[in-house]
């Protein structure tokens, strides 16, 4: 999951960055509002975490513009000021959620988890491939019912690669889904989470094939590929 957190106080953003982090999301942090529709107009995102209050371009601007794009991306707004009105305003702009400072990281990480499950249709969160479990919401997965000890990137490969079962991820795909905003990582460090993540899923006979020069591919489950690897 990648988010991207509008926020320009700077205490504030750091403290959300390092709890979603630790939560196992991927965070793009941006100080003020031309740079969130700079992002938002270039990056694909979970979730938009919107301050109001940000310099250059108010958030109910921001907002404006991302819904004028057509975009369903699921926005929770910040505010300092608990106005009525200002909430009316970005609900009726399209905002899903709001919170008014100050709020406790408990609440505003159980609101993320309900937005983006929302984003994903609401269905189940559980995504099942042979004997491997994925639970978006928890963000934890499992091959037959035990848990596998996975980082975040891993687990971010691992999301990219079950929305794409039978199909090709390329690497440039895997660093824009896994890296933040900004950040660069080298193919080959995407080559060290696939190979990591490989070694702890293939054991339950769930492989990830590589196309040579191209990207990778989760295959599709078999219960011959399930017998070889017992």
């Amino acid at each position: 999951m990648r988010i991207l957190l509008a926020e320009d106080d700077s205490v504030l953003a750091d403290g959300l960055t390092r709890s979603l982090r630790q939560s196992g999301y991927a965070i793009d942090c941006v100080k003020n509002g031309q740079e969130a529709d700079t992002a938002l107009s270039t990056q694909e995102f979970d979730l938009l975490i919107l301050d109001l209050g940000l310099p250059k371009m108010p958030g109910l601007e921001v907002l404006r513009r991302l819904r004028a794009r057509g975009s369903l991306l699921p926005v929770l707004i910040l505010t300092a000021a608990d106005s009525v009105e200002q909430r009316v305003t970005g609900l009726d702009l399209g905002a899903d959620d709001y919170m008014a400072k100050p709020f406790a990281l408990s609440e505003l990480e159980a609101r993320v988890r309900a937005l983006t499950r929302r984003g994903q249709g609401g269905g189940s969160t559980l995504i099942k491939h042979g004997p491997l479990t994925y639970d978006q919401v928890g963000r934890s997965a499992y091959i037959n019912d035990q848990m596998l000890d996975l980082s975040a990137r891993e687990l971010g490969l691992l999301e990219v690669l079950l929305a794409r079962t039978g199909r090709l991820v390329s690497k440039e795909q895997l660093v824009d889904h896994l890296c933040e905003w900004g950040e660069e990582v080298s193919n080959n460090a995407i080559e060290v989470y696939v190979h990591r993540l490989r070694k702890k899923i293939e054991v339950g006979g769930v492989r990830i094939a590589t196309v040579r020069g191209l990207g990778y591919c989760l295959e599709k489950y078999s219960s011959a590929a399930a017998a070889e690897a017992k």
